[in-house]
């Protein structure tokens, strides 16, 4: 009982904290600099929200919640390669040449995932179906562990003064690296009990903390930015006061 309780709760908090991030967002007049963070809250909230109403009405176990479970995580991590890919251009908004090449690594990275996914399926099932979307959204959501890790190295490479940006990259960090180490865990021991409780547990706790990153970047972060005074060049400052 208590089990279920404690699950509840982290579900709840996490589709709580993402509606109140994305009215925020929304009336946030900086809302167009942040627009994939908006488009991926709006995605966890409905995916929330799709799959507790899959599981009030047809139950745990029933393959309706099945499908309805693969199909929003398929759309949650193609929601969540774009927020990768939109970090990575803010991150090279000065540096054109930069963004170039990392545009050509992340087209390369999607086609390669699906194509490898692709390959695998249609050898074991002789088709592409449920189990093919399953598994391109696990090697998709590797891939997009890898990718934030490099942006964040790269943002440490290039010296970047973007404080917001890299807190969002450190709760995205914390959303992705919590699963999928919990899922290799699980792969390992087979799907033992602890493994899987432990799994269950993970997935709301990294997202709470992901949330409670985004939500201190998106609202400390950017007040601060907006209240500091940007200082006057003092040779335009002479020429106005003559």
């Amino acid at each position: 009982m208590s089990t279920n309780l404690i699950g509840h709760v982290l579900q709840y908090a996490g589709i709580l904290i993402e509606a109140c991030l994305v009215i925020y967002l929304a009336r946030n007049p900086r809302r167009g600099q942040l627009a994939g963070v908006s488009l991926y809250l709006s995605c966890l909230l409905g995916t929330g929200l799709g799959r507790r109403l899959a599981l009030s009405t047809y139950g745990w176990t029933s393959p309706q919640y099945s499908y309805v479970y693969w199909t929003t995580d398929f759309l949650l991590v193609i929601a969540a390669f774009l927020l990768v890919c939109h970090f990575f251009r803010r991150a090279c908004l000065s540096q054109e040449k930069l963004w170039r090449f990392v545009r050509l690594l992340l087209c390369f990275s999607f086609i390669l995932v699906a194509g490898i996914s692709g390959v695998s399926f249609v050898g074991h099932y002789g088709g592409l179906s449920l189990p093919y979307v399953i598994e391109f959204s696990q090697d998709l959501y590797f891939t997009c562990l890898v990718l934030n890790t490099l942006l964040y190295l790269m943002l440490q490479q290039i010296g970047s003064v973007d404080d917001q940006l890299g807190l969002l990259v450190c709760g995205v960090g914390i959303q992705f690296a919590g699963p999928s180490a919990t899922m290799a865990l699980y792969h390992l021991t087979t799907g033992q009990r602890f493994s899987a409780s432990l799994t269950s547990y993970m997935l709301p706790m990294c997202t709470l903390g992901m949330l409670m990153v985004w939500a201190y970047a998106v609202i400390h972060v950017s007040d601060r930015v907006n209240k500091v005074t940007p200082r006057r060049n003092p040779v335009l400052a002479e020429v106005t006061a003559d």
